[in-house]
């Protein structure tokens, strides 16, 4: 999967300004990337990793996200492979990151482990 994250993805935290928003360290939100609670990409070229603003809601990664990222990357895929994914509109209606942010997230994971093990 080869999309342009610049034009999927709006509004980028740089590793700082993830961790100011979680209330963590800069080191913790490296960690939750390692880890898979978090995702992060170079969205364009001149710029550093980042990670979708999205993703964090009310100073807490957005629920089911981690989930969602491990059953990604166990198909395989990579943290940009992943954000692509969550920001493509998808039919559930609209974009994974809005289901998960709504608390729809059973049918995202259900949707994602067909299309990462198909």
């Amino acid at each position: 999967m080869t999309a342009d994250l610049s034009v999927l993805v709006d509004d980028w935290l740089d590793w700082h300004g993830a961790a100011k928003a979680l209330g963590v360290s800069v080191n913790r939100v490296r960690t939750m990337i390692r880890e898979h609670s978090l995702a992060g990409a170079v969205p364009s070229e001149g710029v550093g990793q980042r990670v979708p603003a999205l993703f964090i809601q009310d100073g807490e990664v957005v629920k089911g996200l981690p989930g969602l990222l491990t059953v990604l990357h166990d198909g395989g895929w990579t943290d940009r492979d992943c954000i692509a994914w969550i920001f493509t509109d998808q039919e559930l209606p609209g974009r994974p990151i809005d289901a998960l942010r709504e608390n729809r997230g059973s049918e995202v994971q259900r949707r994602a482990r067909v299309e990462a093990f198909s």
